[in-house]
Formats: C-alpha cells, sequence, structure tokens
C-alpha cells in the first residue's frame, strides 16, 4: 500500500468555475499510485469543489446563474455580512455543493468520464488563491 498527500493552489479571477483537472492529473501521476482512491478537500468556507462538464461553456455559465438564483447577493436578506454582501451567500452556495471530493484511481489516473473535470467553485466576488489538499491512497 501506497499513499502521497500534498496541496494544489488553484488561483481565481472572482466568481466562477475554475478547472484544474490537468493538475490533479499531473499530481496523481507524480505519487505513483496506479490502483486506489484520490481525495480532494478544498480548505475555504467560501469556495467548494465540483466535477462537471468540461466541453461546453455555457453549462458553467448556467451553473453560476443558477447559484446566482437561489443563493443571491442581497443584503437585506442575511444577518452576516462581515466581508460585504457576497459573504453568506458564498457561504449557502459552500453548502449546497462539495469542499470534498472522492474518485478512484485506476491505470495511474484519476477515473473521470469523458467530459468531467474537476473544477473549484469560487464564490466570492474578488480574486483568491485557494488551496486544495490531496491525497491518494493504494498500489
Amino acid at each position: 500500500m501506497r499513499q502521497a498527500s500534498g496541496t494544489l493552489v488553484v488561483d481565481t479571477h472572482g466568481q466562477g468555475l475554475v478547472e484544474f483537472t490537468d493538475a490533479v492529473l499531473e499530481w496523481v501521476a507524480d505519487a505513483g499510485v496506479s490502483e486506489g482512491l484520490l481525495t480532494l478537500f478544498c480548505r475555504h468556507t467560501s469556495a467548494s469543489l465540483l466535477i462537471q462538464e468540461n466541453a461546453a461553456r455555457e453549462v458553467r455559465a448556467d451553473i453560476q446563474d443558477y447559484f446566482a438564483t437561489i443563493a443571491p447577493e442581497d443584503p437585506a436578506r442575511y444577518r452576516h455580512d462581515d466581508e460585504g454582501p457576497d459573504d453568506m451567500p458564498a457561504h449557502l452556495r459552500v453548502a449546497l455543493t462539495a469542499v470534498q471530493l472522492s474518485i478512484p484511481v485506476r491505470d495511474g489516473r484519476p477515473v473521470l468520464g469523458t467530459w468531467q473535470g474537476i473544477y473549484l467553485f469560487e464564490h466570492r466576488r474578488r480574486p483568491h488563491r485557494r488551496e486544495v489538499a490531496v491525497h491518494v491512497i493504494g498500489t
């Protein structure tokens, strides 16, 4: 049994989905595990992780629009606004998505579907440098 752990840094440009599939693929290849389980964990409360289609850009735009509708930036709705009007909506959007993903590894690669990509979903308006803890265990 082998395992490896580390951190991937994802720079964002404000709200939106940032694909970092290639960084994950490279990290797993370097870890040298051919069969096992990969865990990704976003170390933030206002950004989350998604596996989503990576071919059509419209998918990302539609997802962002949907989350803006169900957790809008409306100061009259929320008590928590310590960091501005996008603060509480960001926390709600994280609560509706995930901060952790588990992906099987086979033949030294995460087992993703043809059109699946790994995304960090930035829920704040300003750019951030986000950390994703990575761990793989297997043979």
